[in-house]
């Protein structure tokens, strides 16, 4: 399989799990990706998707920014405030993988709006809007407010468990 330019990100990656004094294995399962897959990305020969590579800088505890920049999913001259929006939002503990989609796509949209153009993240590319529903995968509805009845917005309904 021919390398897809990937090798400058493979090369780091394997840098920064052997000064973590990890393994292949033991960075393939704190990453939740398997061991094969993770060694083809270090020798270049797959470009990780940008959940793949913030999984494995959470696992390496290094900055998901660095990992994104070294694959070319984010230009390193690109505007330091959305890189760190964007960061926040995907870092969030108490927002589910949905909420977070929704989150970046709202953002994403008011960027448009304002003349500054598309973020590039490589699922933006391929993942469709889904307009009218900021529903997860569970059904949770909390990125989502209610209406009053003089049409006022009543703040984020909240589901039971939460």
């Amino acid at each position: 399989m021919a390398s897809l330019n990937v090798g400058n990100l493979g090369e780091y990656l394997r840098e920064q799990r052997r000064n973590a004094q990890l393994s292949l294995r033991q960075l393939a399962d704190a990453a939740g990706v398997s061991n094969p897959y993770l060694s083809q990305i270090e020798r270049g020969l797959r470009k990780p998707s940008a959940e793949v590579l913030q999984q494995v800088a959470k696992a390496l505890r290094i900055s998901a920014e660095t990992l994104y920049v070294r694959a070319g999913i984010l230009d390193a001259e690109r505007d330091r405030d959305e890189v760190e929006t964007r960061a926040v939002l995907l870092a969030d503990p108490s927002l589910n993988e949905r909420q977070k989609q929704v989150l970046l796509q709202i953002y994403e949209s008011f960027r448009k709006e304002n003349g500054f153009g598309t973020g590039g993240s490589e699922q933006e590319a391929t993942e469709k809007e889904r307009p009218g529903s900021a529903e997860d995968d569970t059904g949770d509805t909390t990125a989502r407010g209610t209406r009053t009845a003089d049409g006022s917005d009543a703040g984020p309904r909240r589901t039971a468990g939460q």
